[in-house]
């Protein structure tokens, strides 16, 4: 008997995923019936078959038997059913990921025509639009592309369970890519059991709120699974793709790296202290050299090659002769003579560095440290370049390559660490420097501009014993001091940014470089050199609007612009989606995104200043989220121009990157992306821009007000929202290290956007990604008529924007459930409360559905997204029941049973359900 079923109505194409989610099904349901009894196992199996007849049906009587058979669950039996429905939706969607790298493998195979977002199908384009080869270098030699890891509240799987998940995706690998015998198959399929048993018997929830030193240990583990080893295989495929269409000529510098926020973003979280930081930095570093090391030690037991049988170079036997190891059983190998030389003096830079490496021994105690890694890379072409002389090409294009890139795209950091904080702290800690106090933030901006210039260009020292200024200064003043040692030890590439949270003024970038004058972090003198981006971050949809205000004002100040020429005339600047959607709704938010694009590129043009462009975008739609191939072509002319980076977020991260085969495929499509959007992008101002950008600003006038007349007008929603979602059971998790809120307030304006979406999401109405829009489409057509629909059809047909705004709006309403949304809303007691709100939040949605269709031509959802509905339709039934056990749960939980039971099914259900929705906040 089996468990669990995939759906019987599937193409021929997907056959392979529902074979596979029904090998996983059966294992974990004979796991069930081992371990918990066959009582246990056929009361999930009739939770299982009630919701799979639910979700087929829709029938009410159905969904009443399905409750029904809940409802009579006590709390022992309860946490049986989350926890089997929790397994499954991850066991769900390792088969998924499974049959992405399947169906991409097949697709390759065929022949056929390249999908978007990857870099064959990119060069191609750029081929046919007879892009010359020197535009071509140019774009190399300027573009970065960087996603960056951030710590997330929202995160909720353990480390444990998430290398359980990666050995049971690639033993299920394996079952697809290997011709195996039954014995081979037997074989795996015990071993399958093995590991879907230890998932069983291992505790989904920690025991214990995350560190932050958690944090950047998690955030580490992306690399061992697929940066490290992934990255330098896509320089490699990109190169021989160049030299296809191209000539060798093209060089392709390190233009892709991960970057990181785990350990260096203090903004709201006073828990990243200066020594949390440094440790980030030294934990980065230390992964790099294992890896290195690693490395080095395989190609040294591996190029065995005798100088008797090839005629190696001049530069390779000097290293050789230089080398600790004199054992003359490898006399005649002058490779893995040099191999041992880099590992000796490897190691010895690890010594100085203070990292402890004990796992492999050093060779020669005395060597010489490496310098910079311009030195190890020196050293690793000696040996590339003997291999060439001797005709070793496959060699010199091998793992030896793998590890120069490696070297030259991680250095001996391994990622750029950013840091962050809320302008309001630095203007604290500025105004204590300046011994004005309060009497700083009551002048006015002119006042304060006059003063930071003033001590800037003068070169004042300011900073003076660091115990006399208070605690918020000190600790801002210590992570200076923090950032210079880490500048000296580890190289200026460790920690090259500071983001300035919310700000609004040019005195907030002025402040900052204050800060980093005082520690020569800002170089004073004839030509000012500053040593660390200042990047604002600009995040409400006030914020927004006044961006390219603020970016004209600061660069018409000389001195600023003195200190950018230091920087290459590159000028970073943040823009924040997760704040924006919460203070004006999806719509509005993502037009004033655009807009402040817009405004940006033409300051910038104006002062000849280039501008890199970082989206902190969150995992969901309602945050910024979305396919990243289609949301970086929708960005606006010259607001790419070959540098972008973006915020990759919890279990996004996880979902992305996890999987080296879909991690490369991810990054691929970042590198692809941005060619397009720089290369291919048409700059000129198209006809139909200017009627289109007033349509647009006419939905987002009516969008906002409908948002904000219900989020932030209507009486007693925020009740509602703390009532009828899991918001204060989410911050009883240990899943972050960051506090939920801002301040210790029941405002929606100081909660954090990423809990705000995440609750929502919870709750499956998922409003933060659609509310707002069928209002604002619905009075457009009653102002403009059957010509106002059709402006809106060709606006979804020949806009990329647009077209984006309505396809992630498609698959956040996919996920949403306004019978499931109803039953949480009977969480709150007030009943003219609840129906009046809920009325109006059900009654917008069913005017989004309906003029999404409108505008779209669709009849259905994800009627234009096969795949993505193949998986929603393999994982609902198994959501489901989570969401009305946590509605039950809630209910007993808030009335004061306080039975260890309840809570943590409620916790379990959280897990389970943000595992089987995937990107939930």
């Amino acid at each position: 008997m089996n468990l669990f079923s995939a759906p019987a109505d599937i193409s021929s194409k997907d056959l392979p995923l529902r074979d596979d989610v029904r090998l996983l099904g059966r294992i974990l349901g004979e796991t069930l019936r081992e371990q918990e009894g066959e009582e246990s196992y056929q009361l999930i199996e009739n939770v299982r078959r009630a919701a799979v007849q639910f979700r087929k049906t829709q029938d009410d009587r159905d969904r009443v038997q399905l409750e029904k058979t809940l409802d009579a669950l006590n709390p022992s039996e309860t946490l049986a059913v989350v926890r089997a429905f929790s397994y499954f939706s991850q066991l769900s969607n390792i088969a998924d990921d499974l049959h992405q790298n399947r169906r991409h493998r097949a697709h390759l195979k065929a022949g056929d025509v390249p999908k978007n977002g990857s870099l064959m199908l990119a060069l191609q384009r750029i081929e046919d639009k007879k892009i010359s080869k020197e535009t071509l270098q140019t774009f190399l030699n300027s573009a970065v592309i960087s996603p960056v890891l951030t710590a997330h509240p929202t995160e909720v799987q353990r480390k444990s369970i998430l290398d359980c998940q990666l050995i049971i995706s690639r033993l299920l690998s394996e079952r697809d890519r290997v011709d195996m015998t039954p014995d081979d198959l037997a074989e795996n399929e015990e071993a399958l059991h093995r590991f879907v048993l230890i998932l069983w018997q291992t505790r989904m929830l920690r025991s214990a709120k995350l560190t932050v030193n958690d944090e950047i240990k998690n955030g580490l583990e992306f690399y061992r699974y697929t940066f490290l080893t992934e990255i330098p295989k896509i320089y490699a495929n990109l190169e021989k793709q160049l030299e296809g269409r191209f000539n060798k000529d093209i060089k392709i510098p390190a233009l892709l790296r991960v970057g990181s926020w785990i350990g260096g973003d203090r903004d709201g979280n006073p828990f990243v202290t200066h020594d949390v930081m440094t440790d980030a930095v030294q934990q980065h570093s230390s992964l790099a050299f294992e890896h290195y090391l690693s490395e080095v030690n395989i190609l040294g037991r591996r190029l065995s090659l005798t100088d008797r049988l090839v005629d190696i170079s001049g530069e390779l036997r000097a290293m050789s002769d230089a080398s600790p190891d004199q054992s003359t059983s490898r006399a005649d190998e002058p490779y893995r003579r040099a191999l041992v030389l880099i590992y000796s003096r490897l190691s010895a830079t690890a010594k100085h560095l203070g990292h402890e490496i004990s796992h492999l021994p050093p060779v020669d105690k005395n060597a010489q440290p490496y310098a910079s890694p311009a030195e190890l890379i020196k050293d690793l072409d000696v040996l590339i370049d003997s291999l060439f002389k001797h005709h070793a090409v496959y060699l010199a294009r091998g793992r030896i390559a793998y590890l120069r890139r490696a070297v030259e795209v991680f250095g001996f950091h391994l990622a750029p660490l950013d840091m962050r904080q809320h302008s309001a702290l630095i203007e604290e800690t500025v105004s204590e420097l300046l011994g004005l106090g309060e009497a700083y933030s009551k002048l006015d901006e002119a006042a304060r501009r006059k003063i930071l210039l003033t001590a800037l260009q003068a070169n004042q020292v300011l900073l003076g014993d660091i115990n006399q200024y208070g605690a918020i200064a000190q600790s801002e003043l210590r992570i200076m001091q923090a950032a210079v040692d880490i500048h000296q030890r580890f190289g200026r590439d460790a920690l090259p940014n500071h983001i300035i949270s919310k700000t609004d003024a040019v005195s907030d970038m002025l402040e900052l470089a204050l800060m980093l004058q005082q520690v020569n972090l800002l170089e004073c003198g004839a030509t000012p050199a500053l040593h660390v981006n200042i990047i604002p971050l600009f995040e409400t949809i006030e914020d927004l609007r006044g961006c390219g205000v603020i970016m004209d004002e600061l660069f018409a100040i000389p001195y600023y612009r003195q200190l950018l020429k230091s920087r290459g005339d590159v000028q970073e600047v943040m823009l924040g989606y997760s704040d924006s959607n919460k203070d004006g709704g999806y719509v509005t938010a993502n037009w004033e995104l655009y807009k402040a694009e817009v405004e940006l590129a033409k300051v910038f043009t104006k002062y000849g200043i280039e501008l890199r462009l970082f989206h902190g975008r969150g995992g969901t739609v309602g945050r910024g989220g979305g396919p990243s191939y289609d949301a970086i072509l929708a960005q606006p002319p010259g607001s790419v121009n070959g540098q972008i980076r973006i915020t990759e977020q919890g279990e996004v991260i996880s979902s992305k990157y996890s999987n080296p085969e879909i991690g490369r495929r991810n990054l691929e499509t970042m590198i692809a992306a941005t060619m397009e959007a720089t290369l291919l992008h048409h700059h000129g101002a198209d006809s139909t821009m200017p009627e289109y950008h007033r349509i647009m600003e006419a939905l987002s006038r009516d969008a906002f007000a409908a948002y904000r007349k219900l989020v932030y007008e209507t009486p007693g929603f925020t009740e509602f929202f703390f009532t009828a979602t899991p918001i204060r059971e989410i911050a009883e998790l240990n899943i972050g290290s960051r506090p939920s809120s801002r301040k210790a307030s029941d405002r929606i304006e100081d909660l954090r956007a990423i809990p705000w979406v995440f609750s929502w999401g919870l709750n499956r109405t998922l409003l933060p990604g659609w509310l707002g829009f069928g209002s604002a489409v619905q009075q457009f057509i009653a102002r403009e008529g059957e010509a106002g629909l059709a402006q809106l059809q060709a606006m979804y047909k020949n806009w990329a924007f647009f077209r984006g705004l309505m396809s992630n709006m498609d698959m956040v309403l996919s996920k949403t459930d306004m019978g499931i949304a109803a039953s949480y809303s009977e969480l709150v007691e007030d009943v003219e409360m609840r129906d009046r709100i809920f009325g109006a939040i059900n009654s917008e949605w069913e005017s989004t559905v309906e003029m999404l269709f409108k505008v779209t031509g669709n009849t259905t959802l994800l009627q234009d997204n096969p795949d993505f509905a193949r998986s929603l339709l393999t994982r609902t039934p198994y959501i489901d029941p989570l969401n009305h056990l946590q509605v039950a749960l809630l209910q007993k939980h808030r009335a004061g049973d306080n039975n260890e039971l309840v809570k943590r099914a409620i916790h379990l259900t959280i897990n389970g359900i943000a595992t089987g929705l995937r990107n939930s906040g």
